[in-house]
């Protein structure tokens, strides 16, 4: 995994919350859903089936963690888990938190509406926050 290199347009309009065993896990630079990306340090990989089997497992858990952090959120009611690919070919999967009234629902985030990107300060506030629901680094 030492050859790993994200995205750049993943880079440009995400944050690093925290290092899971497989994946960085991201927060989507919009204030608009709670919102996780993760990305499998697995360089050259498109797709989930070329990830090996003890790889697929831990991205699997990973998923369920972020999910389990996100249905935790106040007002979250159903968990989004998508990878499309079309734009960005590297494997990195969407876990986004939506409920009844969010400015998209029912429809998807993708593609739709402009983002509204974080206050600098309230970001770095929003990833403290999810490193601490996520739980992966020890807090000082």
């Amino acid at each position: 995994m030492s050859d790993f290199e994200l995205d750049s347009r993943l880079a440009s309009n995400s944050v690093l919350v925290d290092e899971g065993p497989l994946s960085q896990v991201r927060l989507m630079n919009d204030e608009r859903f709670p919102w996780l990306l993760l990305v499998p340090r697995v360089s050259g990989i498109t797709e989930w089936m070329e990830l090996s089997g003890d790889q697929q497992d831990k991205l699997r858990i990973e998923l369920s963690r972020a999910s389990r952090a996100l249905k935790g959120t106040d007002g979250v009611e159903k968990i989004n888990i998508a990878t499309l690919g079309n734009i960005v070919p590297q494997l990195h999967f969407h876990v986004v938190g939506r409920h009844n009234g969010d400015p998209l629902w029912p429809g998807p985030v993708w593609g739709n509406g402009q983002p509204r990107k974080f206050d600098e300060a309230v970001l770095k506030e929003h990833v403290a926050m999810w490193k601490e629901r996520l739980g992966y680094s020890p807090q000082p």
